[in-house]
């Protein structure tokens, strides 16, 4: 019977209830509802989960692509190809800025130029790897190496300074300005002179050395297959996108001033090496009386060199080095090249040097 005054009596009972058998009442839960509502959202999610960890397992398992950045740097143009998933241009343009900032004679705000103006300045690190490196360049050369050439090289046309030829009697006097082991580096980094007029040229090793750290950049992010290459100078590590080891070009040294001729003189392929080259048939001018001045001065005589090694290229643990001794053997000739190699294992050449008015070729690669 219902109380119209009562409205929980008007509320019609389950059957069970109405039967007189009263069930406990309890609140509607999820886990209540059917069984299919519960597959209508939850089997999407689980799908969707599914296919994304197995998307990203199997892009794990997937090698990484190859990456390939160019750019301008050092007077010339740079050009990288690396195993990565990132992209690290920006990184790499930020490391050889430090290099620019510290070792570039045209950067006025240099380490580099501030040493020359006398100015007292605590040298970086960067500095001081290629300091050190280049003294021990020089020492293993005799001297053939000496980032103290400067005021020949301004002299004689291949520096920030151009004017007429010197004569035997400004060679002289600037040569007094020369000797790598006047330079010493000091116990707080700065460098001491025994004569404030020495300045530094640290072009024969900047180039390679940017190589060198740009590679590190590399290898910090463990990348493990790159080539880089800065104006010819190179550090390969690894494989190249096909699988194989990297090939790097010897250029002819043909006459080219203007940089146009891209004609080979052989492919070396390359593994967890650096390369570097040296020649005088691209750097070079002739005189009005037909005299041809290349840009490698000895600072032994304070003179461009005259013999018949026409290219130098080497291969070392890094590019600096191979930067420095690719220099050091245009200096010195091929039978001087020879007595330092026989002290210095680590390094391999391939020399292309005139005889007799036809190209010959001195190889330690194998």
């Amino acid at each position: 019977m219902t109380d119209p005054l009562n409205p929980i009596h008007n509320i019609q009972l389950p059957e069970d209830e109405q039967d007189g058998q009263r069930t406990k009442f309890e609140p509607l839960t999820p886990q209540d509802k059917p069984r299919s509502q519960w597959r209508r959202w939850h089997l999407p999610v689980l799908l969707l989960f599914c296919i994304a960890t197995y998307l990203i397992i199997t892009r794990r398992n997937e090698p990484a692509p190859y990456q390939h950045n160019e750019g301008a740097v050092f007077g010339t143009f740079y050009h990288l190809t690396y195993q990565s998933r990132d992209d690290l241009q920006a990184e790499v343009d930020t490391a050889l800025k430090r290099v620019d900032g510290s070792l570039s004679m045209f950067n006025a705000q240099s380490i580099l130029s501030r040493v020359n103006r006398g100015e007292d300045v605590q040298v970086d690190s960067l500095f001081k790897r290629v300091f050190l490196l280049s003294r021990q360049v020089s020492e293993a050369t005799d001297g053939a190496f000496d980032i103290t050439v400067a005021p020949l090289v301004n002299a004689w046309g291949f520096g920030f300074k151009n004017g007429a030829l010197p004569d035997s009697a400004a060679v002289d006097s600037l040569r007094a300005l020369v000797g790598w082991q006047r330079l010493t580096l000091t116990a707080d980094d700065r460098i001491a002179k025994d004569d404030p007029r020495i300045i530094m040229d640290c072009s024969a090793v900047a180039k390679g050395f940017g190589v060198d750290v740009v590679a590190d950049v590399l290898r910090s992010h463990g990348i493990e297959n790159f080539m880089v290459e800065i104006g010819g100078e190179v550090v390969v590590s690894g494989v190249n996108p096909k699988g194989d080891a990297w090939r790097v070009g010897v250029n002819k040294p043909i006459d080219d001033p203007e940089s146009t001729s891209n004609e080979l003189e052989t492919v070396l392929s390359l593994e967890d090496r650096a390369l570097a080259t040296s020649g005088n048939y691209r750097n070079f001018y002739v005189t009005e009386d037909g005299r041809r001045v290349a840009h490698t001065i000895d600072p032994a005589t304070g003179y461009p060199v005259q013999h018949s090694l026409l290219s130098a290229t080497v291969l070392a643990p890094t590019c600096a080095e191979a930067d420095a001794f690719a220099t050091s053997f245009m200096v010195m000739g091929v039978e001087r090249a020879k007595a330092v190699l026989q002290r210095h294992p680590e390094l391999q050449v391939f020399f292309i040097y005139d005889s007799v008015g036809e190209h010959r070729i001195f190889s330690t690669i194998e």
